[in-house]
């Protein structure tokens, strides 16, 4: 169980750099200093000017991803009879991958276009998300001997309330590529409405109200969902990774509210982009935790 833990979080890592150098490679203009897929400028390794190692680099990281993709796969292969969980976790990611290569060739080829390019990180960050919920699958036997079964009904709303603010960060997360992708990022200049008005006729504003509506969303339902967490939930996972994603939270506000004041600044627009991925990887780490929990109170109830 260990070791799939161990490489499972071993290829979320890397997804994450491979995720963050393709945020910081079309930030600063890069997406297509290598034009051709999957070499680039025709060669494996090309001159690294004009800013053709960052490109070059996000795609290493992206094929180091592979060969741990491949040991997670056999590893729980291995383990298919202990936790059947694993058989379509270990799917999911195997498809995931498949398709973000894909994507990673259809990004080239349309040149970086905002839907590209939405697609391509969206899909990343639900490979990354599997891969964190094979981790936290692995904990199951450690974990069952703890539980208890007067706490079920808690953990359906705290898992409820878990998921709906997963899914609203996630979706914040993809309107808010397609703002940067799009170079819709400065198109309303004013707080918290557009220039002066909520209802906006131009599709740039428009864009970018949508992500402010969807950011929102999720903080109110972050909100919630950790006083939620905090009155009714008694694990300190689920707990502390909660906290964590509230903070992420928080400071993805701030770090929006910097971005405009400051009009977009690169190394503000990245730590933005970053601070995205890790509340959504957050969130998903606290409802996996708690799901896992609601699925070994059965196990209980056969062995009381």
């Amino acid at each position: 169980m260990r070791n799939l833990r161990r490489f499972a979080i071993a290829a979320a890592i890397v997804g994450f750099g491979a995720v963050l150098l393709g945020s910081w490679t079309r930030i600063n203009g890069a997406g297509m200093t290598c034009p051709d897929w999957p070499l680039c400028h025709g060669k494996l390794i090309p001159s690294m000017s004009d800013g053709t190692i960052w490109e070059w680099s996000h795609r290493l990281f992206a094929f180091s991803t592979a060969p741990l993709v491949a040991i997670v796969a056999y590893l729980a292969f291995r383990l298919r009879a202990c936790l059947p969980l694993l058989r379509p976790l270990v799917a999911a990611v195997a498809a995931l991958f498949l398709v973000q290569v894909l994507l990673g060739a259809a990004t080239v080829k349309l040149g970086n276009s905002p839907i590209s390019v939405v697609l391509h990180w969206g899909t990343a960050m639900a490979f990354i998300a599997s891969l964190v919920a094979i981790a936290v699958v692995t904990t199951i036997p450690e974990t069952a001997q703890n539980e208890s079964r007067s706490v079920a009904t808690a953990a359906n709303s705290v898992s409820s309330l878990l998921l709906a603010t997963t899914i609203a960060a996630f979706v914040t997360m993809c309107v808010g590529a397609y703002v940067s992708s799009s170079g819709a990022g400065l198109a309303c200049l004013t707080l918290p409405a557009c220039a002066g008005h909520v209802l906006v006729a131009q599709p740039a504003q428009q864009v970018q109200m949508l992500h402010r509506t969807f950011a929102a969303i999720t903080f109110v339902l972050s909100v919630v969902a950790t006083i939620v967490v905090f009155l009714r939930e008694p694990s300190r996972r689920v707990r502390a990774t909660a906290a964590v994603g509230f903070a992420l939270l928080c400071t993805q506000v701030l770090l929006g509210l910097m971005n405009v004041a400051l009009r977009l600044p690169t190394d503000l627009r990245e730590a933005h982009a970053a601070n995205a991925a890790l509340l959504f990887i957050a969130y998903c780490s606290a409802l996996s935790f708690s799901l896992v929990r609601g699925l070994e109170r059965p196990r209980e109830s056969s062995l009381s």
